[in-house]
């Protein structure tokens, strides 16, 4: 009889990891939690001033394990399907099975359930012991004891100290379904099942909603597969699969799924949302995983491969980014420029609150990572509202001051110079005009120019004259880019930096040049560095077509994947961030953006697949581009694009009509609703038809 193929969405093991860091972590952008773990998080509560700010450790009442009165199988499963973690234990008298989820509707909410199922014909009761680690004490938050809300156990704390002085501690309320010690089957039950709720909130009012929200649903026998139809919906419109070896499957599962775990719902009505931080909501207290800290991680690595499906939750980004505009000032000022300063390190505020000054004060191309993030979330969606009435015109045009203040003007080679800066090589620091930073400054008053003509606002004549005039290093002797005036070729390199100018910041230049910066920078970059460096190096060599070379390197970053659930690490040996969200980001675009050879350009979407031997069939299903959606199957020979009869999840009101231009031949294949187009394999574009009226206003 044969096997049941194996589910890439289900990872499985009959023991835990040695290394209680890699226990797989459930979270729903608004909570995050380590299965097991005595403490949890949730999103933009912090303890600690300025560079002592970190996430607060909440305790968790859900930090319970199952213990059988007879030994059994074991077997410790996290299926990516629904977001749900099972430990079950198969003995001679009982199946026994504890459920833990992080409600994707209901963000909330965490959940555990229990379920006993009778094995043998015995009216002997059955007993499951469930020991329970929680403490309702934190370093981080004074909690006491509230009255019980309805059968509910309640405390509630306020945060020691605020981000910055005189600020807002947030508080937290707890209540949660009392656990008891054990749970039993009588004697006349084959089967029965119990539901531990907890409901986590900042106010009295809301958790107790919430609370209720939850027990009417468990009574509803609707708890759990509310929770399932949501991550259902969230697989509809990102799926992205692939005949080829299982370890790589699994990883852009894995990937995938944990990214959009630390993104907020698309239904429920949001709570401000907090950011993405490197290690995620599960990690990040005091000391560890870069403090729950949102870097520029967010917007460069983990954010591409969220905008390509979901507006809306690209849109949770950038409203991120616009409610820390204050304290973007407050930084710019402190340092004596004008506009905005987006800090290296934030929390809430949106001050500096990076431990090590120097990083805020020098690692400056953040200010420019921010930009491009709204300037892909423009060209793919053409919402100009988040501009208008949305505040994101005033992150762009205070983005395009900061540089037009920060400059120097050198009249030795009549150029605009960034001095004093550390690249996104951290190995160097005090630089001059770093490659990086001067580009992504360039590109940032350009956008800022064109923002401003589409808005009928009058741009400063600034913005254009550094653009224009902002030097680039490029060694025309070597072919090649310097990261910054004075590195020596050879010198080691911490991570990707100079390559990514060809991707993500898609700067043209020829396969000499590209190769160049690929082959020289690969050779002295550190080989224990962050995990996102490879996938980078994997997209240049796509762009030139020597497949099976990235693929090497892609799967250089297996060594960073931990343990049977498909966790993280920054470093390959297992140090670092956990839960390295910035990795799985880098990974993913290398598989995104690299074999399909998505580019987000102004006015298309452009595409140029290219696969290595051992993957068969890439299929990429929910794109959303101007209000559209795009299932894309990438084969050997041919590509095969239906456009959905319907748009989800959209960033505007009103359906763009699409068409397909290949390179090639010049042949254009209108795009209709419901109708697969399939062409041979070869690079092209993806456009607004040329014949069709404008579909978003201007």
């Amino acid at each position: 009889m044969a096997s049941s193929p194996i589910d890439p969405y289900v990872f499985s093991s009959d023991t835990l990891p040695t290394d209680l860091r890699f226990l797989p972590p459930l979270a729903n952008g608004r909570l995050g939690w380590r299965v097991f773990w005595t403490v949890m998080h949730m999103g933009g509560v912090y303890n600690g001033e300025k560079g002592a700010c970190h996430r607060a450790d909440i305790p968790c009442p859900l930090s319970v394990k199952m213990r059988t009165e007879e030994e059994g199988n074991q077997t410790y499963t996290l299926d990516t399907h629904t977001g749900i973690f099972t430990h079950s234990v198969l003995t001679s008298r009982v199946q026994a099975s504890q459920l833990f989820y992080a409600h994707r509707q209901y963000p909330n909410l965490l959940v555990m359930e229990v379920f006993l199922k009778r094995q043998a014909a015995t009216e002997d009761p059955i007993t499951v012991m469930l020991d329970s680690s929680f403490s309702p004490y934190s370093d981080d938050i004074s909690f006491q004891a509230a009255p019980d809300y309805k059968g509910g156990r309640h405390i509630f704390g306020q945060a020691n100290s605020a981000e910055v002085p005189g600020g807002h501690r947030p508080s937290v309320h707890l209540i949660w379904t009392p656990i008891t010690s054990s749970v039993s089957l009588q004697p006349d039950q084959s089967q029965s099942r119990w539901g531990f709720l907890l409901a986590v909130a900042e106010s009295n009012e809301t958790v107790q909603a919430c609370f209720d929200t939850g027990m009417e649903l468990f009574e509803q026998g609707d708890l759990q597969t509310s929770h399932q139809r949501a991550w259902a919906e969230l697989w509809l419109d990102s799926r992205v699969e692939l005949a080829g070896p299982l370890p790589l499957s699994r990883a852009v599962i894995g990937c995938m799924f944990y990214l959009l775990s630390a993104f907020p719902s698309l239904k429920e009505a949001p709570s401000p949302f907090g950011g993405v931080s490197p290690g995620g909501l599960s990690n990040g207290g005091q000391g560890q995983d870069y403090w729950g800290h949102v870097f520029w991680d967010q917007d460069t690595w983990m954010y591409p491969s969220i905008a390509l499906f979901y507006p809306k939750l690209a849109k949770a980004v950038l409203d991120y980014r616009v409610s820390t505009i204050e304290g973007a000032k407050s930084n710019a000022q402190q340092q004596g420029f004008k506009g905005l300063k987006f800090p290296w390190e934030s929390a809430v505020s949106g001050q500096e609150v990076c431990p090590e000054d120097i990083y805020g004060q020098q690692e400056i191309h953040i200010n420019g990572d921010v930009t491009f993030a709204f300037q892909q979330y423009f060209y793919l969606t053409r919402d100009l509202d988040l501009f208008k009435s949305g505040r994101g015109s005033e992150v762009v045009w205070g983005v395009a001051d900061y540089w037009v203040s920060r400059v120097t003007w050198n009249p030795e080679d009549k150029s605009y110079h960034l001095k004093g800066v550390m690249p996104p090589d951290e190995y160097y620091y005090n630089v001059d005009n770093s490659v990086y930073t001067n580009i992504v400054a360039k590109n940032s008053l350009q956008f800022a120019v064109e923002l401003a003509g589409l808005l009928q606002h009058p741009a400063p004549p600034e913005w254009q004259e550094v653009a224009d005039k902002l030097k680039i290093p490029f060694d025309s002797d070597l072919k090649y880019h310097p990261e910054f005036d004075g590195y020596r070729k050879g010198s080691p390199v911490k991570q990707a930096d100079a390559v990514l100018i060809g991707f993500p910041l898609g700067v043209s230049m020829s396969p000499e040049v590209r190769r160049n910066d690929l082959e020289w920078y690969a050779a002295v970059t550190d080989p224990n560095g962050p995990a996102m460096t490879w996938g980078m190096f994997a997209v240049g060599w796509l762009e030139l077509g020597e497949a099976e070379k990235a693929q090497q390197l892609i799967e250089k970053c297996f060594k960073n994947i931990q343990g049977p659930f498909q966790v993280w690490s920054e470093s390959s040996d297992g140090s670092g961030a956990v839960n390295f969200l910035t990795g799985m980001g880098g990974f993913l675009q290398a598989m995104l953006f690299g074999y399909t050879g998505f580019r987000i350009q102004k006015d298309c979407l452009c595409f140029a697949p290219l696969m290595p031997d051992d993957v068969a069939v890439f299929s990429v299903k929910g794109v959303s581009y101007l209000n559209n959606k795009l299932d894309w199957l990438v084969q050997k020979q041919e590509v095969s694009v239906v456009l959905r009869k319907q748009a989800e999840d959209s960033g505007s009101e009103k359906l763009c009509p699409l068409e397909i231009v290949l390179k090639s031949s010049g042949k254009i294949i209108p795009l209709v609703p419901g109708q697969t187009v399939t062409f041979p394999r070869q690079a092209g574009k993806i456009h607004k038809q040329q014949s069709s009226s404008s579909c978003w206003p201007l």
